[in-house]
C-alpha cells in the first residue's frame, strides 16, 4: 500500500489587535450602551409624555379647558410651610400626588369657606379616585386657625406659609387676587392650571376628570417615602 509523504506542518498567523482597533472597539462599545440607557430612559418615561401629549395637544373639536393652562409650568417651591402640629413641611414634600390648592387668610371669610367646602366637595366626587388628590389649603397672616376651622379641614393638607413667599410661586389672573383662584399641580410637582374666579364646580370637575383618566397609565394613590 502506497504511503503519502509527510506533509510539512503549516500555521496559520492571524494579525494581533493594535492598541488603536482595541480603544476604537471600546468606544462603539460605549456609544452602545449610552443609547440603550437613553432607550430604557425613554421607554419608562413614554406613559407620562404620551398622557401630556394626549391632554395637551390631542384635543377633540369643539374641546375646550375651564382651567387656564400655566405655560410655563412653575415647580413646587423651595420655601416651607408649618402644619397645625406645628411641623415644618417642605412644600417640595407634596409632590407625587395632585393637590388642588387654595389660599386664603387663617382667619377665613366667606369667600374662603366656600372655597374649602368646593374643595372638599370637588374631591369627593372623583369617587373611587380622590386618593389621587389631595385637598391644600395654603393659609397666610398672623391668626390663629380656630377649633372650627380645624375639625373643618381635619382631611385637608392645611399649612401656613408667608405671603411674600407665596407671591413668588402662584399668581393671580390680572384682576384679581391670589384668594380668588383655586390652583392645580400635577403629581410631578409643576402648577399647571389656575380655574377661574368664580369658580364652576360642573367645569371644573370634567378638568379634573379628564386629567385624572389621561395620567392613569402612570399616576398611583399615594407617595413613595
Amino acid at each position: 500500500m502506497a504511503q503519502t509523504p509527510d506533509e510539512p506542518l503549516t500555521l496559520t498567523v492571524h494579525n494581533l489587535p493594535t492598541p488603536e482597533g482595541a480603544g476604537a472597539a471600546a468606544a462603539v462599545d460605549t456609544r452602545a450602551g449610552r443609547w440603550k440607557m437613553l432607550l430604557i430612559l425613554a421607554v419608562c418615561a413614554a406613559p407620562v409624555i404620551a398622557s401630556y401629549f394626549t391632554y395637551y395637544v390631542i384635543r377633540p373639536e369643539g374641546r375646550r379647558n375651564y382651567g387656564e393652562l400655566v405655560n410655563p409650568q412653575r415647580t413646587l417651591p423651595a420655601f416651607s410651610g408649618t402644619d397645625v402640629q406645628g411641623r415644618e413641611v417642605p412644600l417640595a414634600s407634596l409632590k407625587d400626588q395632585w393637590l388642588l390648592i387654595s389660599v386664603a387668610d387663617s382667619a377665613c371669610n366667606k369667600a374662603c369657606e366656600d372655597h374649602l367646602y368646593l374643595q372638599r366637595q370637588l374631591r369627593e366626587t372623583l369617587g373611587k379616585e380622590k386618593g389621587r388628590l389631595d385637598w391644600v389649603w395654603l393659609r397666610t397672616g398672623d391668626v390663629a386657625l380656630s377649633e372650627p376651622l380645624k375639625q373643618a379641614t381635619s382631611a385637608a393638607t392645611v399649612l401656613h406659609v408667608k405671603a411674600d413667599d407665596l407671591a413668588t410661586w402662584l399668581q393671580p389672573a390680572p384682576g384679581h387676587r391670589l384668594e380668588d383662584h383655586l390652583y392645580l399641580v400635577d403629581p410631578l410637582g409643576n402648577w399647571m392650571m389656575r380655574f377661574p374666579a368664580p369658580l364652576d364646580p360642573q367645569k371644573a370637575k370634567r378638568d379634573l376628570d379628564r386629567l385624572l383618566r389621561a395620567s392613569s397609565s402612570w399616576d398611583r394613590e399615594g407617595r413613595e417615602h
